[in-house]
C-alpha cells in the first residue's frame, strides 16, 4: 500500500474460489490491520486472540461467533471482539473484511 494515497479496502483483496485470502496493510509492534476475503462457506475455526479486535465488513455477509453467540454481519457493519474470548468466522456468502488489532 502506498502512503498518502487514497484507496478502497474492498478493491485491495480479491475473493478466490474455495479460499481465504489475507493481505496485511500495517504490521508493527503496536498492532496490525489486515484485509481478508472469504469465499462462501469458508471461515476461520474457533480461536482466541490476546487483544481486542475490530472487524469491519466491507462487502458480503458473514457469521461471527463470539463466546458461543452468533452475530450476522452484512456490508458496512462492524463488531468488536474482546480479547481472550473464543471466536470463529464463516462466510454465509462471499465477504471481505478489515481486521484491526491494537496491542495493549
Amino acid at each position: 500500500m502506498e502512503l498518502s494515497k487514497k484507496f478502497r479496502f474492498n478493491e485491495q483483496v480479491e475473493i478466490a474460489p474455495a479460499s481465504v485470502v489475507s493481505k496485511q496493510i500495517i504490521k508493527n509492534d503496536k498492532g496490525n490491520i489486515t484485509l481478508f476475503a472469504f469465499d462462501k462457506g469458508e471461515g476461520l475455526s474457533e480461536h482466541t486472540a490476546p487483544y481486542d479486535a475490530l472487524v469491519m465488513l466491507v462487502d458480503g455477509k458473514a457469521e461471527i461467533i463470539i463466546g458461543g453467540v452468533s452475530h450476522i454481519l452484512e456490508q458496512n457493519e462492524n463488531i468488536l471482539m474482546p480479547a481472550n474470548i473464543p471466536h470463529a468466522l464463516k462466510a454465509i456468502e462471499p465477504f471481505k473484511m478489515v481486521l484491526v488489532m491494537i496491542k495493549a
